[in-house]
Parts: C-alpha cells; structure tokens; sequence
C-alpha cells in the first residue's frame, strides 16, 4: 500500500440497496446514460497479463535522462545545443535526438521537443528554469519566423505544405505550454500569430461568414506562406479537428469572434462527413474539441460519430485502435495500423497523445466516461510492452542498448510490430530499415509519457485507476477536481479517494446526485461491477445552480451534461457579416445572419437599424444606406417559442465614395535569376479605379535600386540566396496594395564529376542507354510518335494503369545531388495528382507530378527533415508539350520549364533511398490510383545538377537522337560500339561498304559537335571494324555518327 494511504481517517460512502440498485445496475444491463463504442467493447475488462507501470515515475526519470547534457554512453547525450538559431539570433535553442542513435545529427523534431516539455510540466517540472536553462524560452526557435511561415513546424527552418499533422501538432503542443506558463519570450505574439494564419488558412479553404459555410479540407498539407492546399497522397481531413482545437482555444484566450468562426468552419466540415478520417493523431483533439464546443456553446455535433473513429479502423491507411491478444499480451488499447488479419503496427506516440486528449473529454460529454475509462487501463497496461525488458530481448530490437545504457527502461521503441520473423509482438520501428538511426528507440514517441504520467494513477484496487480529468484540459475554465473512475470487475469494488484534509462534498456525475457531504481525508467509493464512476469534489454546502445544460456549484460548472433540469437552449448568433463594412451614399449591403439552434426551428428574425432602411426579412437582408455620411448600427435579435434570444449588432460606415486601393497587375522581373552584383529590371504594371494617381515605394532584402516610378533597376548583393523584392502602390488618399517577388542570386557552378544515370530516349523500347543497363519494362505503355514527328519514339500511358517500371538498383540510389528531366504532354489532367516519374515518391525518394491545380511539383526527401516540394507558376494545359528539368544539389531545389529556370527554393541533406522500383506515368509500384494519361519522352537522370545554361542546352539542342542530321535514314542499321562502357579504345563495327572513306562525328548528351573526322574505313562483304582513342574524353554518354555518301549510322556509348 502507498504512503499516500497511511495514517488516515476513513469516510465510507454508503449507499441504501435499493437506491444503488436504482444508481448503478449490474452486469445484465449497459450503465444508463452510457455510449459504448463498439471497438472498445471488444477489449478486454481486465487485460492480462496486468503490469501498469507508474507512468509519473518514468515520465519524471525519462525527463532526467534525455535532458542531461552531461550523460555519458553510446549515442549519448540525446539532447544537444544549437551553435547558431533562426528564427531569434539573441536566443539558445535546442533538439533532441528523434532516435538513440540517429544519423541525423543535429535535427531537432518540434513533435519531440515540445511535447517533451509539456509532459514534464505537466508533473510539476518547471522547464523555464531547469539546471539553470529556460528549455521554454530555447523552444521557441521552432516558431517558424525567419521564412515568414509564421507558425510552428517540426523543423526550426521548414516549409509548410508537405504533412498536415507536422504543420499541426507542433502548434497544439505550444498552445499547451502557453496554457501551462505566464507568457515567456515572444509567447504572446506567437499565439495570435498561430491563430491568424489558421484562421486565413480555414477562410482561404472555403470558411465563410457570407455566407455562411464551411471550411473544405481533404487535402494532405496546407502552404501557410502562399496559403494553399496540397492534395496529392494520402488526404489527412482529420486536420480539420487540430484547427479547431486551436482556433477554439484561441478564441477562449483573446475573446476574438473571428477565431471561433474558424473553429466552427473546421469542425462543421469533420462533422459532415460521411467516413472515418483517422490517420495520425490529430483526431482525437477534435473529438475533444467538439465534446467542449458541444457543451461550452450549445453546439450539436454528433459526438457519438466522432468519438468513436479514433478507436473504429479508418480506411485512410488503417489507423485505429488495437484489439487483440499477441503471443500471450493483451495488447487492446494501442495506437496504430489496425488491420486486424495479423500484421498490425502499434505507436507509442499515439496512444500517449491520444489519452491526454479524450481523457478530458469526458468532462464535457459524460456519456463516454465508462468507455474511455476501460480503453485508458488497457492502454496504460500495454504501454510497458514497447519498452526494454517486458518482453524478451528476442523479442525486442534495441534491448541491447537498453540494458547497457537505460537501466530504468525510460526510452521506449518507436512501434510494435504483431509479428515479425516469426516472433509475436515485436518491439521495432521504422529508423533501422529507412536508415534513419541505429535504432528503433525512438524519443519522439517517448516524449509524450508524462501525458499519460500526469492523467492516471494507481489506486488501492488493482486494476482500478484514478484518473485525473483536469490535467489535460488545456484552456479550461475554472473547476473543482475531477477524477474517473472505471470497475472492470465482475463483482463491486470499493476504491479510496484522498480528498484532502477541506471538508467537501462529492457529486457522482453519471448518476447527477451528490453521494457525500462534508467529506475530508479518505473516502471509500463503492463501484458496481463493470461501471464507471466520476466524481468532482466541490466546497461544501455550494448553491448549486443550473444553467440549461449545466449545473454549478458556487458559479463552477460541475456537471456539462446535467438532466434533472428541463431546459431548452437559446439561439446563438454565429456571424452577423457584410461583404465590406464601407457603403456609399445611396448604395445598397447585404447583411448576413447565420444563426444556429439545436432545439428549435422555429426562429423569429427582429432587424433595426439607426439609419437607412431594412428590405427583407429572415437570415439575410438588404439594408439600403442614407445620403448621410456616418456609422449606423445594424441590430440583429434572434427568439425562440419560449422567447430564448439572442442580439448581435453590426457597425457600417456610410461614405461619399468607396476609394479603391491601386491593383497592382504584374510585377515584371528581367530575368529569372543573377549573379551576385548584377542588376535587375523591374517593371510594376499597376492601375487606379478611381483614377488616382499612382507613387511607388520599392524594397528589397539586401542590394540597392536605381531610378523611380513603376520602373527601377536592382543591383544583387554580393552574397547568394533568396531576395524579396516588394513594391507598394499608394493613391492619393493613403490606399495601398503590394506585391512581392523572389530572386534567386547564386553562381552556378559545372559539375565535372557527375555522370548520366538513366537515360530513356524511348526508341522502339525503353531500354536505358546509358551503359549502367538500367532498362525499363513497359506494362501496356503503346509506343507512339515524338514531338518531332519520329515514329516508335516515345510513349504513350492510359492514365488507369499504364506504366513503365525500372527495377530498383544501388545505382539509382545516389543520394549528394539529382537532376531528372523529361518531355511530357498531357492528354488528360483530371481532379487528382497526376504522376509524370517518380523513384519511392514522396514518401521515399523524389517525384515529378503535376497538382490537382495543374502546376508541375518537384518532390525531394532529404534527410535533413520535412519533405520538399516546388511548384511552377506556371497551368499546364492538355494536349501542350513541355520539357522539364528538376533539379537539386544538396543546397537548392529548382525547377526548369522549357529550358528556362522557372522557380526555386532552398534545401538541404542527403537525397534519401528508395527501397521500391522507380516508375514512369505511375506513383508507386503498387498504386496506380495517381497514373498520368499523355505522352512522356527522353527521360534523363544524372546524380549531379545541371547548371541553368547545361538545362537550356538539352531543351533547345535536344539530343542527337531527336536531331534531324543530314542524310539520316530512318530504320538504318545502328553503329555497334564495344567495350560500352569503354575506357581508353572504342571499336566501332558497321556494314559491308563500298566507300573507302567516312565521316565520323562525336556528339555530347545535350546535342553539341564535340568534333568531326574523316577517316579510311576498310571495305568487305561482312561487318567489319575500326578502332576510334576516347582516352581523354570526361565520363559520361556519348554519340557517335557514320557519315558516308550512301547513310549516316548512329551508336551511343559511355565513356567511363
């Protein structure tokens, strides 16, 4: 028995027969009032074997280990300092290792560091002043400010639009540590600048107070800088439950209406549909959210809907909540790919993650205490098993490092896996095999145990535990203790609760009634078998109030869901909008009203106004304006049948004219890119609708301008990057509008080491000629015409399940630079991502595709953190040719079209493998969901980048094989060149001829005449041979053309 136990006075709840009878039936019938969800239910009462860890002792060792920067070991310390930081030059910061072991080093996780500090703090740890460091203040490098992202992202310089939970969660975890401290740093600006760009984010996906609607979401990703959505792969719609959380909070904090419009526009979309949208572990925040919206505003969101899918297998990918037994564990409760046919994959991250976000649920919609409760002791008990030494070392990959180096078993794996090699469950993870580390111990999902550490505690009764329903009710409003608890037993068990020497009274929520006054010390609660009891410990002798659906003690809700009570709610006024908040005399607005009431439909509409006229009636109204300059308020009142009513007003300004900021058309850039020191022509076409004239106000990040007006020149700097160049357009009366562009200043340097890969000229076959015999195998891919006319010359793909497969190889796994280039016309685009190549896709390695808005994407995964994208400006259209070029050198991205460089961004690490085939016309191997309907030709891979004027040389020369050379005769023999690849001597073999002499041509990959010679050639009447010294020729391809009176021969050959 615990300390916390000893030396105590002891108050029994008693309770009459007949009256627990009434309160809590037994076994043969469901707990009134209670939803079961049907996954839960399959799980079992009392999971065996049974070993909850104290949860709070090994978040707080766990907190001690990982941030010693002193420790000593393999792969030890796991947290480290940054030498320079981002985004706050005058801060520290600082990352922990994703994995022990990583082969990332030096690349902290948002999703591992934050989380880390709000399990810490949520045990009584205080990370702003911990061994004489503000861990908070450091954390803060991770708000993405520098790149003008303005949110948190999971790197402290990455790119938004990649990866919805990673865009996300790094901002749901801030807000936390924002609850849990007094502003810190830049806190206070980093919140509202989080709300403002999710709030732009929800608007520019459809959220609209004019009317009315709802956000639209089945994207995977959302580009906060540009503010649009990525639509390619697996959607994440889930998303829509992490803005609501956020902007719901951030209403809750500022009391900004705006904020809760948001909220409402993400959660009206989850709410909407139709499948279950679990992926990740954005999910159950929405769950939570909307359970607190439910109850907090009167909203009807269909919480028996939502509360269950992140327990029921979502179609997605197949992410749920785990049922089963695994070689003897029950393992019921666990987080990950719930397939339910043997090969299930566990998360640790996600169960912990999970827990801290529906245990506080149930606050706010009791119906599910008894669920949650059940689900919460299996999770708890089948946590151990990710962790060293709870299963045997066989059965574990990275004990060996656990018992040398983590004696109290605090750094879980990363997953577990039902069974591998045979052996069931297995302890595992990703990093070994994606070679991301030396292990699969992974601190990014070990991070989050004090979520579970601070919610659950272990009670007198085996297998019954307390928990805390307040820990992780972030932005909650005040409230009295609140504890859970569940009886998995077949039989009633009496549990103690210390209540604290204050006398209090206890009120048992599901059966709304106090069943204790005055109690203090411990108290014992009987709970009948296989029930839930939740209990809020409030001052005794409170005046318990209600208010609709609450029920108060003292002015505190302590019951979100009470029905002793009748009630009906009032109407609640969701937006009073107008399409602009100025009108010109005599002019004329519509006024939006959305109202919502979950009980009543029949709805009085009462408008006012002060001014003006009112024509219409219901929701929306005309308001026609006076002649008479002024503000004017616009009142809107909203009644039910029982005279339940709500006001809002709204403020417009009347005016002579409505001045209309100068529209700026284009801003004009002489060319795409510069050296450092050269100069730019800018031009900014711009006009004024009230006739205005027009001053311009130029910037720029660095270098200087010359001249004035809409037309300037701007010399570069004399370092390289990426310049914004902004211009302001400004009428006379102070209405202005800006555009901004981006110039990349850079010195592009030849490579004189790479070499050609892959090349596909697509003749006749899809052989590669490269010389590293790197083949392609059509698979109902039609031969067809080129661009030049040339038959049998380029490919043809369907668009179902037309592709060409290259079998993976070590060769095609190089990983310092890369540049991919095609020809492609698309005969069909549709409302999908389309892919044109792509070698493991973005998941893996890189793609070329084109969007859903048909802008050609350029996708690399690199080790140094999130996946990067680039897309072109320019709309592909159907049935147009165009040339692409994509490169990336291990510092920048770029993209070429038709040979001019189209737009670029920085990037960095080592081009990750792929462990799958590369694919033309099709995404994966596996997936021909994504396939490209059109024609593809002269598919180019180096492992180095070409330069701007090496990319224009391919798209405007071409190569020799697209050359319409002098004499060529289509269906002539090819030369026959030997050894290919050759070193020092080429032995060119061609047919029986009657000329004694020939001309032989050397021509480069991109087209270029290298030189030309005339040589004797002997005669005969079969093949015959001449021998051509390639000794001081670089590497790389080649081709060789036979000039003589009669035909012009073509060979291809590499030189190594």
């Amino acid at each position: 028995m615990n300390q916390f136990y000893t030396h105590r006075n002891h108050i029994k709840i008693l309770l009459l027969p007949a009256l627990l009878l009434a309160l809590w039936p037994g076994m043969a019938t469901a707990q009134p009032g209670q939803i079961n969800i049907s996954r839960i239910e399959m799980m079992p009462n009392e999971p065996a074997p049974y070993n909850v860890r104290d949860w709070k002792d090994v978040a707080i060792g766990y907190d001690a280990f990982v941030y010693d920067l002193q420790a000593s070991g393999l792969y030890l310390p796991l947290v480290f300092i940054y030498n320079s930081t981002i985004n706050y030059p005058q801060q520290e910061s600082f990352g922990l290792d994703s994995y022990v072991g990583t082969n990332n080093s030096f690349a902290g996780e948002a999703i591992n560091v934050l989380p880390s500090l709000v399990g810490a703090s949520l045990l009584g740890i205080d990370k702003s002043n911990q061994n004489g460091r503000n861990w908070l203040l450091m954390s803060q490098d991770y708000f993405n400010k520098a790149n003008n992202e303005m949110i948190y992202l999971n790197n402290r310089s990455s790119g938004s639009g990649s990866d919805w939970w990673y865009e996300t969660m790094p901002n749901v975890f801030f807000y936390q540590l924002y609850d849990l401290y007094p502003p810190i740093g830049d806190a206070d600006f980093q919140f509202t600048s989080i709300a403002n760009q999710f709030l732009a984010a929800v608007r520019a996906m459809g959220g609209s107070d004019k009317p009315w609607s709802s956000a639209s979401m089945n994207y995977r990703a959302w580009d906060f800088v540009n503010m649009q959505p990525n639509a390619e792969g697996v959607i994440e719609p889930e998303a829509a439950g992490a803005f609501a959380w956020i902007l719901y909070h951030a209403y809750k904090e500022t009391g900004n209406p705006e904020y809760l419009k948001g909220a409402e526009w993400s959660l009206e979309f989850l709410n909407q549909l139709s499948s279950n949208p679990s992926y990740e572990l954005q999910l159950p925040y929405g769950a939570y959210i909307a359970a607190k919206m439910n109850a907090e505003l009167g909203t009807d969101y269909d919480m028996e809907k939502i509360a269950s899918w992140p327990f029921n297998r979502g179609p997605l990918r197949g992410w749920g909540t785990i049922v089963g037994n695994w070689g003897g564990f029950d393992v019921s409760g666990l987080v990950g790919e719930a397939n339910d046919n043997g090969n299930d994959y566990a998360f640790i991250l996600n169960g912990f993650q999970q827990a801290g976000a529906l245990a506080p649920m149930v606050r706010y919609d009791k119906r599910f205490a008894r669920a949650i409760a059940k689900w919460i002791l299996n999770l708890a008990n089948a946590s151990r098993l990710f962790y060293s030494g709870f299963l045997l070392p066989a059965y574990q990959d990275g004990s060996a490092w656990s018992q040398a180096n983590d004696p109290q078993r605090l750094i879980a794996h990363e997953a577990m896996r039902e069974t591998y090699n045979g052996l069931s469950p297995y302890a595992t993870g990703d990093a070994l095999n994606g070679g991301w580390g030396n292990t699969n111990l992974a601190l990014y999902g070990s991070s989050s145990v004090g979520y579970l550490g601070a919610i659950i505690e272990k009670t007198n009764v085996d297998k019954i535990l307390k928990i805390d329903l307040l820990k992780t009710d972030f932005f909650g409003d005040e409230a009295y203790p609140t504890y859970l608890f569940f009886n998995p037993y077949s039989l009633e068990k009496v549990v103690e609760l210390n209540v604290g020497p204050a006398p209090v009274d206890i009120y048992e929520s599901l059966s709304e009634s106090f069943i204790a006054t005055g109690a203090s010390n411990t108290v014992e609660l009987a709970i009948p078998a296989n029930e839930a009891l939740m209990v809020v410990l409030t001052p005794t002798g409170a005046e318990v109030q209600y208010d609709r659906n609450k029920m108060l003690a003292d002015g505190v809700v302590v019951d979100y869901r009470q029905s002793s009570q009748p009630f009906q709610y009032a109407p609640r006024i969701q937006a009073l909008a107008v399409e602009s908040q100025e009108v010109e005399f005599g002019s004329s607005a519509t006024i939006y009203g959305t109202v919502f009431d979950q009980d009543s439909d029949d709805l009085m509409y009462s408008w006012s106004s002060n001014g003006g006229t009112i024509q219409g009636q219901g929701a929306t109204v005309i308001w026609e304006a006076p002649d008479t300059e002024g503000t004017f308020e616009i009142i809107l009142t909203v009644s039910d049948e029982q005279l339940n009513s709500d006001t809002d007003t709204l403020r417009l300004s009347v005016i002579p004219e409505i001045n209309l900021a100068p529209q700026i058309v284009e801003l004009v850039k002489s060319q795409n890119y510069l050296t450092p020191g050269e100069t730019l022509e800018l031009f900014c076409n711009a006009f004024d609708a009230n006739g205005d004239t027009i001053s311009y106000s130029w910037s720029a990040d660095a270098g200087a301008f010359t001249g004035e007006g809409n037309q300037v020149a701007w010399q570069s700097p004399l370092t390289e990057g990426i310049f914004n160049i902004g211009v302001e357009a400004r009428d006379e009366q102070g209405a202005s509008s800006t555009v901004t562009t981006s110039i990349l200043v850079k010195v592009f340097t030849v490579v004189d080491t790479g070499h050609l890969i892959a090349y596909y000229p697509f003749t006749q076959n899809a052989d590669d000629v490269s010389g590293n015999a790197l083949h392609g195998q059509p698979f109902g891919a039609q031969l067809t015409e080129d661009a030049n006319g040339h038959p049998f010359s380029a490919y043809f793909f369907d668009g179902i399940n037309d592709n060409i497969r290259v079998a993976n190889n070590n060769i095609l796994n190089f990983k310092d630079a890369i540049t991919v280039s095609c020809w492609f016309e698309p005969r069909l685009l549709p409302e999908r991502e389309v892919f044109v190549a792509s070698h493991g896709s973005w998941q893996n390695r890189w793609k070329v595709s084109i969007t859903p808005e048909r802008h050609i994407r350029w996708t690399v995964n690199s080790s140094a953190g999130p996946i990067g994208d680039l897309d072109s400006r320019l709309a592909v259209e159907v049935d147009s040719s165009y040339h692409i070029g994509a490169t990336y050198d291990g510092q920048w991205m770029a993209l070429y079209i038709n040979g001019e460089l189209h737009s670029y961004r920085p990037m960095a690490g080592d081009i990750r493998s792929s462990p799958v085939d590369m694919m033309i016309a099709q995404m994966l191997p596996d997936n021909p969901d994504f396939n490209f309907r059109g024609v593809i030709d002269e598919v180019k891979i180096f492992d180095f980048a070409l330069t701007p004027g090496e990319m224009k040389e391919v798209y405007e020369e071409g190569l020799v094989s697209a050359i319409s050379l002098p004499n060529r005769q289509e269906g002539a023999p090819a030369l026959k060149l030997s050894p290919n690849p050759a070193s020092t001597e080429l032995f060119v073999q061609y047919p029986a001829m009657n000329e004694k002499r020939a001309f032989f041509l050397l021509y480069n990959v991109s087209g270029q005449l290298l030189w030309q010679r005339e040589m004797d050639v002997p005669a005969g009447n079969s093949d015959t041979s001449i021998s051509i010294d390639v000794s001081g020729l670089p590497g790389g391809l080649y081709f060789l053309g036979m000039r003589s009176n009669a035909s012009f021969l073509l060979g291809k050959f590499v030189k190594r």
